[in-house]
């Protein structure tokens, strides 16, 4: 009959290992545990009772039983280790836990309290930063979620939706996120097709010629050429400044050379305004880039490293 200590420890042992345990199958355990019986013996290898100490601890721990058997073993007669009572008592109760029914037998005659060993404490530790990163992953992509798809709500009125379907058919084509597309059109034309700067910047995405003409486009009131062209730049401007988002908005709105030559935003009133309306649509600051597009820009390293206007 399983004594009342060792059904304590027992059920704090199956807590832990809950978490603990490896994505490891039968064989990768067996051959864990022959690599360390190897190195505990000095079987075809130098004795290294350290590294088997290591390797009975990563089989043990991935559900092998007999690995945390030989570990309590180890520490209960001080084979190559220095003695350690709690150490074997936490071994020897995992064993059992694990089905080993001799383990429990030296669990009892041991008597002493359990004491979590090095290895283990350094796997809860490992699991809890694993756990604790995969919280702020997601934290993160939650908020990404929300500052990439914030301009949905505005897509109200059957022009926008149409003009959208084009975004979302193209946008991919040049790795954009949509909703920067759509803060770009709304920032220049507001959604009109046709209209027309008193700089000749033409379309949707308002393009001048010359960039119209560098990107192909020949028909620059066509919603999909122009968008077509809008998303060729903005690809290649992401390439250039990096990912950089308010650079490449700074950059669309008043040429790369404008930010070069005052290596950040320029400290136009309009340029400025422009890039506060569209971060108020789409906030990323990085967007993802193919660095295959162009080579980025040679002034790059000196740019001011201030993302926000």
């Amino acid at each position: 009959m399983t004594s009342r200590p060792l059904l304590l420890f027992l059920l704090v042992l199956l807590l832990s290992a809950t978490g603990l345990a490896h994505a490891a199958d039968a064989v990768q355990r067996q051959a864990w545990r022959e690599q360390a019986q190897a190195l505990e013996h000095g079987e075809g290898v130098k004795r290294d009772i350290e590294a088997a100490i290591r390797l009975y601890c990563q089989a043990a721990l991935a559900g092998d039983a007999i690995s945390a058997h030989n570990l309590g073993w180890l520490y209960a007669n001080g084979r190559g280790t220095p003695r350690n009572d709690g150490y074997a008592s936490h071994w020897f109760a995992r064993a059992a836990l694990l089905g080993d029914t001799h383990a429990e037998a030296l669990f009892k005659r041991l008597n002493a309290p359990a004491d979590t060993p090095e290895c283990v404490q350094q796997a809860e530790r490992a699991e809890q930063l694993k756990v604790e990163q995969a919280q702020r992953e997601a934290r993160q992509a939650a908020e990404m979620a929300a500052i990439t798809t914030r301009y949905r709500e505005l897509v109200n009125t059957p022009e926008k939706q149409r003009i959208m379907k084009i975004v979302y058919k193209l946008a991919p084509q040049f790795g954009i996120q949509p909703g920067l597309a759509f803060a770009v059109i709304r920032a220049e034309s507001n959604f009109d097709v046709n209209a027309l700067s008193d700089k000749n910047a033409q379309g949707l995405m308002q393009l001048i010629p010359e960039t119209a003409a560098r990107f192909r486009v020949r028909k620059p009131f066509d919603a999909e050429q122009n968008i077509r062209g809008g998303l060729s730049y903005l690809q290649w401007l992401l390439a250039y400044f990096q990912g950089n988002v308010p650079l490449v908005l700074a950059a669309y709105n008043a040429g790369e050379g404008a930010v070069e030559r005052f290596r950040g935003v320029p400290p136009y009133p309009e340029t400025q305004g422009y890039i506060r309306r569209i971060q108020e649509v789409f906030a990323l600051q990085h967007h993802p880039f193919d660095e295959r597009v162009t080579a980025p820009s040679p002034v790059l390293p000196g740019i001011q490293t201030s993302l926000r206007p």
